[in-house]
């Protein structure tokens, strides 16, 4: 093993031109800590929002800051104090700063991968699922009720539908032309989104809107308060402005966090019950080019990293 590691970092905000490849010296892991050789490691749209400035006021950042969260890897050394995970164990979860060759995590952050899932698989999983999890367990679905979900192609939309879809709801989910019919594949009712949504939705949900989840950010807060009658059932994981709407905005805070959602969404994914599909893998170095890609938007389920 050598003594350093590459990762992704950068020293101030703008566009994805501040990501730099940075040599660094391997940390050894500290008590209640494992380290983490990555296998793979995720994109999420969160990572650009926080590289860019544009969430600074909700998670201050810290220069040098290496972005992502979500990986998958084998752990390969084991601070003092950890019981359940040994050296060798095949793992996926959270780990600050995923976008690098090692990583130290957290042993209550982690869950073993099922052997069925692949690396880019494992790693696209975490944030994704326990985001899903989260907003329907906030919103408090009931069977039947008909949820409006905004970005339902991308990663936690393709899961919240599925998820959603099995528990008895009617799902809404905006998203562009060419997805329509994947949304349909999912068990959800496509919509396009943007200018003339309300007329959309009401055509195709003449029932109403019980709840919405806004998973894209792309400024459709007013209009899922007016379909759902008031902001207290309408949440968002991307809106910076969501207090301007009285609509909460979900981060993941500990009291948040729904037990065991990461363990039952990557054992459905291996038992091929959760789909969650693989938009493209890019390189470590090529990690601007993916933030590129996902801050376009329009990708279809989940941008990975590999070493």
């Amino acid at each position: 093993m050598t003594d350093t590691y590459r990762s992704i970092a950068f020293t101030e905000y703008g566009d994805s031109g501040v990501l730099r490849v940075l040599e660094r010296e391997l940390p050894e892991p500290g008590p209640g800590q494992v380290r983490v050789a990555v296998r793979a490691a995720s994109v999420n749209p969160i990572d650009w929002k926080i590289r860019s400035g544009l969430m600074a006021e909700v998670f201050p950042t810290e220069f040098p800051a290496v972005p992502g969260g979500d990986i998958a890897g084998v752990i390969d050394a084991v601070g003092e104090g950890v019981s359940g995970f040994a050296t060798g164990d095949e793992v996926l979860g959270s780990g600050a700063g995923g976008y690098a060759e090692y990583v130290l995590a957290k042993p209550e952050s982690l869950i073993r991968k099922p052997e069925a899932l692949s690396w880019e698989l494992a790693a696209a999983l975490p944030a994704v699922v326990n985001t899903a999890y989260r907003a329907l367990n906030l919103l408090d679905l009931q069977k039947g009720e008909t949820l409006l979900i905004d970005g339902a192609a991308g990663g936690v939309g393709t899961i919240a539908v599925q998820l959603a879809v099995a528990r008895g709801l009617t799902v809404v989910g905006t998203a562009s032309e060419g997805n329509h019919e994947y949304l349909r594949s999912l068990g959800a009712v496509p919509v396009q989104y943007g200018e003339g949504l309300s007329e959309r939705v009401r055509d195709v949900a003449p029932q109403g809107v019980d709840a919405s989840f806004d998973a894209s950010g792309r400024g459709s807060l007013a209009t899922l308060v007016e379909l759902t009658g008031g902001p207290k059932r309408v949440i968002t994981i991307a809106a910076p402005d969501a207090a301007d709407h009285g609509v909460r905005f979900t981060s993941g805070s500990p009291a948040e966090q729904v037990p065991g959602s990461l363990a039952e969404g990557a054992a459905l994914a291996a038992e091929g019950k959760l789909d969650l599909p693989i938009a493209r893998v890019y390189p470590l170095a090529e990690a601007a080019a993916a933030q590129d890609e996902s801050e376009a938007g329009h990708v279809r389920g989940k941008l990975v990293l590999v070493p």
